[in-house]
């Protein structure tokens, strides 16, 4: 599905130069859990976002179903990710004006939303156990209401690909655990998911671990 080859990103030059990857590799298989853990500042958010299409490496590939996106414009990317790759962050990004089945139906419309497309944004939220909570705008939802809407809005397109980065850091421990609850089951029904996180015990809910520090990949630890 997934393979990152050689990967480094150099922010600056001179002085002022920050390597944030270096010659990172990877191979994500279809249906694969794997959490990318390390401390503050060893590369993780830039590896997801390179992996994502978010940022360009400085040197290296990433090859998604067997295409090269690394090298890709903007909008040929978007067309490669669309139905393959979603993104969940820690900070949800919902729209305040717009209700929680709004902010689902989002994706859809921008890629041409249909009569169908409503009942399909609804059932996503009774997957995510949000139904009776459709009309109802983010500032009238929990955090964890917030991230389950954040959720259901990545997977309306059917994505083969999760992308989560820190998806439980704004919450308490039982809402963290019911949201790894939902990956995993998510995992389980197909979906590949690749979680960064800093804690060991979150962690410890995927089947691979993969430790940064200082931009390399310095361990892997299969938790199954």
């Amino acid at each position: 599905m997934l393979e990152v080859n050689n990967v480094s990103k150099v922010y600056g030059e001179g002085s002022a130069k920050v390597v944030a990857l270096s010659d990172v590799s990877l191979r994500v298989n279809d249906g694969d859990f794997i959490a990318i853990m390390g401390p503050s500042g060893s590369g993780k958010s830039t590896l997801l976002n390179i992996i994502g299409g978010l940022d360009y490496p400085s040197s290296g590939e990433v090859i998604l179903n067997g295409k090269r996106i690394d090298n890709l414009a903007e909008n040929d990317l978007v067309d490669v990710r669309r139905g393959k790759v979603a993104y969940v962050f820690q900070q949800y990004h919902l729209l305040p004006s717009l209700t929680a089945l709004e902010n689902v139906l989002l994706p859809l419309i921008f890629c041409g939303a249909n009569g169908r497309s409503s009942k399909k944004a609804l059932d996503i939220l009774k997957k995510v156990g949000l139904e009776k909570r459709a009309g109802h705008k983010p500032s009238e939802l929990s955090g964890g209401e917030q991230q389950r809407v954040a959720i259901a809005r990545a997977l309306v397109n059917e994505p083969s690909l999760i992308l989560a980065d820190e998806p439980t850091g704004n919450m308490d421990r039982k809402t963290g655990a019911e949201i790894l609850l939902l990956f995993e089951q998510l995992n389980q029904e197909g979906h590949g998911i690749i979680m960064i996180t800093h804690d060991p015990e979150i962690a410890k809910q995927a089947k691979e671990i993969v430790v940064l520090q200082d931009g390399r990949i310095v361990g892997k630890i299969n938790s199954e």
